[in-house]
C-alpha cells in the first residue's frame, strides 16, 4: 500500500514538474550582491528559471531536514537512553533465568534448598 502511496506521488510530482521546466527555459542572471545588481564578481549569468526553482526546492527540503533532525533531538536521546536500561533489566533477567535453570537430570528448578531438620526441633 505504501508503495502505491509513493508511487502516485512521485507521478503527480513528475506531472505538475516536466511541464514546469518547460515552461520556464528561459535563461536568467542571479546577481548576489543587494547593493550592486550589475556587479559581474556576484553575478552568476544564464542559468534556467526552472534550475533556479528546483534548486530553492532543494535547499528548501535540507533545511527542513535538518531543522526537523534537530529538533528531535530530545526524543533520540531518551530512546537512546531507554534502549540502554532495557538492555540492563534483559541482561538481568537472563541472568536470573540462568540461576533458576532446571539441572540436568533433576525436574524443575534448583528451587529453594530444603530446610535444616534439625532446627525445627
Amino acid at each position: 500500500m505504501f508503495r502505491f502511496i509513493k508511487t502516485v506521488i512521485l507521478m503527480l510530482t513528475i506531472i505538475i514538474v516536466v511541464p514546469l521546466a518547460v515552461a520556464n527555459r528561459h535563461t536568467v542572471s542571479i546577481a548576489l550582491n543587494p547593493f550592486d545588481p550589475q556587479d559581474p564578481r556576484l553575478t552568476v549569468p544564464d542559468v534556467p528559471l526552472f534550475w533556479v526553482f528546483f534548486a530553492c526546492i532543494m535547499v528548501g527540503i535540507v533545511l527542513g531536514g535538518v531543522g526537523v533532525w534537530t529538533a528531535q533531538g530530545r526524543w533520540r536521546k531518551e530512546a537512546r537512553v531507554k534502549r540502554r536500561e532495557a538492555d540492563k533489566w534483559h541482561k538481568e533477567a537472563d541472568k536470573l533465568r540462568e540461576m533458576t535453570a532446571p539441572a540436568p537430570g533433576l525436574p524443575g528448578g534448583k528451587g529453594l534448598p530444603a530446610p535444616d531438620k534439625r532446627s525445627a526441633a
